[in-house]
């Protein structure tokens, strides 16, 4: 026994804090469960030695020992006020542009997070101690749920560092991973007991039971997301806040992010939807906050809702049905997608008989096994995804999936990602990879080649009359005819498809090649700022990191396929087809007509001849902006039908208005 047990238990307090803190908020955990369990009980052996040394800040004070008798009513400091819901894009846009409105001239920043679905709660610390946690209740008053917030190990009982505000509410929201809810479903099938159907009835029927003893076994968790009363907090904006409480070991939401501007938030969102299926908990939605505190205060809020957030919703179903089989395919950039083959199931209105799988990494984290029951999630348009699967119900010893070590395509050894999960097929010439390459290569969104459908394209590639993309250009009315149903002016129009897009520009270029981490919004950035792809091959990484919205990843991937053997030879190919390779702003401004330049426009109303995306690219190209408000310092309106407010208040502030004929009588 030490000499000097109160110097012993602070430091065992020390380190249990430090692992605390390492495997919460930052992820990075340092040691394993059995060796954190060691330090644990060596701590709670001291402390039984030396009961007189207890404090209710120590880590072995999480569960008490007797259930509470009532739950009290506590009266929230400040309001925690819901937010404005919406389910729409379109409604999504106009509150950006209400809040532009509002704060009119100003630059907004705009954090992105996710909209985790469990219980909001408010937690109290007082000089750094934890002294009570409240439950939104009807946003005035809440129930004290502290004996159970003292459970949840994300929560720590005392705030890291020295310095802390004297009073300090975060507030979050406590859920249950979809793991842990497999885990618990295990345990009530072997008890006899009626499992569970989702994780936010766990966490909300949990956080409210009297005896924390149960809520410690179920293993809840908790996301900081906001802050209601504080005094002493020296944060000015939201992103500070959020990594103050992580200085605190407070863990916050993670995929949070912040931009400039609504419209790149906006596009976030639509990525985050994609990502959805690498969450291990459930979110129903996406919450866009105003960044700034001082902006908030000015913004204010109405009687039922602040007017500085609003959450991005979508309808969430679910259906339970059964894994008839797995198969893998392999996709444009090479990586080996596996794909369960489901039983027929309906879900939101369609039937759904396929679930990708994403990576091998995620069919071991879920443990999907063929034969198994699994819980299949439809969040508004999103494609059907697998959130988990219902051990409990598993039927005898069912095998794991050998995820193939060569390329089920071309036999190449398959190799994994650098620091990453996907696997891939290293191969470029793989047959797979080539069909899905000129498939995307000829799509809507990247060269846009009228008449070359994805029957076309497999015909063309089993055929041998396209393994590139040049050999496109390369096609002949004689060698069209040799396919299957395709007649001499069917072939002619094909052709005059991929004659017309040599002209697409460098940014559908680029789009187009398939390069990792580059779609369109990139493709536009880095065509906006190099304008020429002899531009592009000069520049090092670190130049085109610089790039904003450009980071390391999205250089270095741009960089090492245009430096590769297989990227110049593609490049070096197209430009002696004649496909032009430099941006079609820097064309019209070559040529004299970039009549767009400083110029700011703002579109509003049903376009007869454009899609929105198309005459805001239209108006980038001859060189001018694209914004979402009117303002004094807005140059034109292009108004449709059906032109609302924003008509209104061009008029109001003398902006010139055009219909889509005068808009193209400008630029020609």
């Amino acid at each position: 026994m030490s000499q000097n047990p109160a110097s012993e238990i602070a430091s065992l307090r020390d380190q249990i804090r430090h692992h605390d803190y390492r495997y919460y908020v930052e992820a990075a955990a340092e040691i394993s469960d059995r060796d954190y369990d060691k330090l644990l009980e060596r701590l709670k052996q001291f402390e039984a030695d030396h009961p007189e040394l207890i404090s209710p800040d120590s880590p072995t004070q999480r569960i008490g020992d007797q259930p509470v008798s009532e739950l009290p009513q506590v009266e929230h400091r400040a309001p925690m006020l819901s937010i404005e819901n919406t389910y729409s894009l379109d409604e999504l846009k106009k509150f950006g542009e209400r809040t532009a409105k509002l704060l009119e001239g100003e630059p907004i920043e705009w954090v992105v997070e996710l909209k985790v679905d469990g219980v909001a709660v408010s937690l109290v610390y007082e000089d750094g101690l934890l002294v009570q946690g409240v439950t939104r209740g009807n946003g005035r008053v809440g129930d004290d749920v502290t004996h159970n917030i003292r459970t949840i190990h994300d929560i720590p009982l005392r705030l890291s560092g020295k310095k802390y505000p004297r009073i300090l509410e975060p507030r979050g929201e406590i859920y249950m991973t979809n793991s842990n809810l497999v885990q618990l479903n295990e345990r009530q099938k072997v008890e006899g007991k009626p499992l569970f159907s989702n994780t936010r009835n766990v966490a909300a029927g949990c956080i409210r039971l009297l005896d924390p003893r149960i809520c410690a076994e179920r293993r809840l968790r908790f996301f900081c997301h906001s802050v209601g009363y504080r005094e002493g907090l020296e944060a000015e904006s939201h992103i500070d806040f959020l990594k103050e409480m992580a200085d605190y070991g407070i863990p916050m939401t993670p995929g949070m992010a912040c931009f400039p501007t609504f419209e790149a938030a906006t596009e976030h969102c639509e990525q985050l939807i994609e990502r959805l299926h690498e969450l291990d908990f459930e979110i129903d939605g996406l919450v866009l906050k105003v960044n700034r505190y001082a902006q908030r205060d000015r913004l204010g809020a109405t009687s039922k809702a602040p007017r500085w957030v609003i959450a991005y919703k979508f309808e969430k179903y679910e259906a339970t049905t059964r894994v008839n089989a797995i198969r893998v395919q392999v996709g444009k950039t090479g990586a080996i997608t596996p794909v369960a083959d489901l039983e027929p199931v309906e879900l939101a209105g369609t039937i759904v008989s396929r679930a990708s799988l994403h990576n091998a990494e995620e069919i071991e984290r879920k443990d999907v096994r063929v034969g198994d029951m699994v819980v299949v999630e439809k969040a508004g348009k999103i494609i059907p995804h697998i959130v988990r699967v219902e051990v409990a119900e598993r039927k005898g010893e069912l095998s794991k999936f050998p995820f193939p070590k060569n390329c089920p395509e071309c036999g190449s050894p398959a190799v994994k990602d650098d620091g990453g999960v996907y696997i891939r097929c290293p191969n470029p010439e793989c047959p797979a990879q080539i069909k899905e390459r000129i498939r995307y290569f000829a799509g809507r969104n990247a060269m846009d080649i009228e008449g070359l459908g994805d029957k076309l394209v497999d015909q063309l590639v089993h055929q041998k009359l396209a393994q590139s993309y040049g050999d496109l250009y390369r096609l002949t009315v004689d060698r069209l005819l040799k396919l299957e149903r395709m007649g001499r002016k069917s072939a002619e129009n094909v052709l005059e498809g991929i004659e017309a897009s040599k002209g697409r520009g460098l940014a559908r270029l680029l789009n187009a090649l398939s390069i990792r981490h580059v779609g369109n919004r990139v493709a536009s950035v880095l065509a906006e700022r190099f304008r020429t792809i002899n531009a592009l091959l000069a520049v090092d990484i670190d130049e085109l990191s610089r790039t904003n919205e450009i980071g390391q990843v999205i250089a270095k991937s741009v960089h090492e396929f245009l430096h590769s053997e297989f990227g110049r030879k593609v490049i070096g190919d197209l430009r002696a087809q004649g496909v032009k390779m430099e941006s079609t702003a820097a064309t019209t401004a070559a040529a004299g007509a970039r009549k767009l330049e400083g110029k700011t426009f703002v579109v509003t109303g049903t376009l007869v001849k454009y899609s929105r995306d198309q005459i805001h690219e239209f108006i980038a190209e001859h060189g001018g902006h694209a914004a979402s408000s009117i303002s004094k310092k807005t140059d034109y309106l292009v108004a449709g039908e059906k032109a609302g407010s924003k008509l209104e208040k061009a008029r109001q502030l003398g902006v010139k208005v055009l219909s889509e004929e005068e808009f193209e009588r400008l630029i020609a």
